[in-house]
């Protein structure tokens, strides 16, 4: 009875952890043959603690969203060539399932249908025609003596930051098509881009119009990060995912090139899925306060002028999970009325583990916020705003004698003291030569 009781108590106390972890994700394939064919990407995800649930995208039975409640929090879709998804899901309904802080992976090959080609188009990102692939003469796997499309991607193709690439060493292996950002969607990311000497064309006909995508403006894949923090990614290659890219070894097709024992798909894939799924460079706000410099309440209203001490808890999640202080240098605050008045940059005080600074209020009353308005590459947008009061200084508190009044003082004086000299004139002086001739 009593190791009933321990193993109950053990269940109780872990479980907390397991349902964290457990995060329910739909995966859709067009060919049931990738649970094997990608079976180490997908053993990553569930070694992470990922429930997955792998459906045809043409499934009746399909459902992401139900009564208004999600019924996944991630979604992958591993079927680039489907016509139309299946039950209840179109492409509207992933649009949606994005703007409720869900988070979705794409992967496509030159057999693209339109349900993802207008899902991309949604999110700033087009792909190329159907058929087409990224093509590169100089930068291609020694095992491709075809069309030169199985590409060695080089590291410093990749965008830099290692929440969404990680610190892969090796080159990555890439085969599918290219895509292109819409430059007017600032939230679009080119994660992996292409080489000066890539394009992207049909691979077995001759080139007799302008490619889509030419040199680095080739997109390989993209990223976004909503406005509410909600990630997706698109990648122009299945293959990449594959077991076979994740455990090739890589030689690019030259006389001078390095090989490579093992290619950094592995490495690639995982920091990217890591970061679409929100496991890394996820930050949140604490707790905020301010209040006058040697107080440590807040007051109902601030006087201009005053210096003000303001802090504010920033946390980071950890790959395990737990919260820890934020270790960021390039934050700042804004103390704004429609505009900022002030902009300083905010330090980590290690001892309180918060951001803090001191400054002056200025000469100016109104209604205020302390701000901040942080977004950095690879990061959750962090957003904070506390609203405060500054009035003017009361008549007690204005000085007695201002300094910059002394010549009104000194002019009224002066008119006073004239006043008497005249007053005194007029009346007791009097005109002698003028009383003698009368």
């Amino acid at each position: 009875m009593k190791q009933f009781y321990s193993v109950f108590l053990i269940l109780v106390v872990i479980s907390p952890s397991w349902s964290k972890q457990n995060k329910k994700t739909l995966v859709l394939y067009d060919n049931p043959d990738i649970k094997s064919t990608h079976s180490l990407f997908f053993k990553s995800l569930t070694d992470r603690g990922f429930d997955l649930t792998f459906k045809s995208a043409d499934d009746a039975s399909l459902e992401l969203i139900k009564y208004g409640v999600h019924l996944y929090e991630n979604l992958v879709i591993f079927s680039p060539s489907v016509e139309d998804f299946g039950g209840g899901i179109k492409v509207s309904t992933i649009t949606d399932f994005v703007d409720g802080g869900g988070n979705v992976m794409v992967a496509a090959d030159s057999n693209i249908g339109d349900p993802i080609r207008e899902l991309a188009s949604e999110c700033g990102v087009e792909f190329d025609e159907e058929r087409t692939m990224v093509i590169d003469h100089h930068n291609f796997d020694e095992s491709d003596r075809g069309s030169h499309t199985k590409l060695v991607v080089n590291t410093d193709n990749l965008i830099k930051s290692a929440n969404i690439v990680g610190d892969a060493k090796s080159p990555v292996l890439f085969r599918g098509v290219g895509m292109v950002l819409d430059q007017d969607n600032p939230l679009a990311l080119p994660i992996m881009k292409g080489s000066p000497t890539s394009y992207s064309y049909f691979p077995e006909e001759k080139i007799e119009q302008y490619p889509l995508a030419v040199g680095t403006n080739t997109v390989l894949v993209a990223g976004l990060q909503a406005r509410n923090n909600a990630r997706l990614a698109f990648s122009g290659s299945l293959e990449m995912f594959s077991d076979d890219y994740l455990t090739a070894k890589v030689k690019q097709e030259s006389e001078n090139s390095k090989g490579f024992p093992k290619s950094g798909n592995e490495d690639f894939v995982t920091a990217l899925s890591k970061w679409v799924f929100c496991e890394t460079g996820v930050l949140r706000v604490g707790k905020v306060t301010h209040h006058k410099v040697g107080e440590v309440i807040a007051p109902e209203a601030y006087t201009i002028t005053d210096m003000v001490h303001y802090s504010i808890v920033i946390e980071e999640r950890s790959a395990s999970g737990k919260w820890q202080p934020y270790q960021g240098d390039d934050i700042q605050m804004e103390f704004v009325r429609i505009d900022p008045f002030v902009r300083l940059p905010i330090k980590l005080d290690r001892a309180t583990g918060a951001f803090t600074v001191d400054f002056k209020l200025p000469d100016v009353y109104g209604v205020f916020q302390f701000k901040i308005d942080y977004a950095r590459l690879g990061y959750t947008f962090l957003k904070s705003a506390t609203q405060v009061s500054v009035r003017p200084l009361q008549h007690t508190q204005y000085e007695r004698f201002i300094s910059s009044a002394y010549p009104y003082y000194a002019s009224a004086f002066s008119m006073m003291f004239g006043v008497v000299i005249f007053s005194a004139f007029f009346l007791y002086h009097s005109d002698s030569k003028k009383l003698k001739s009368e």
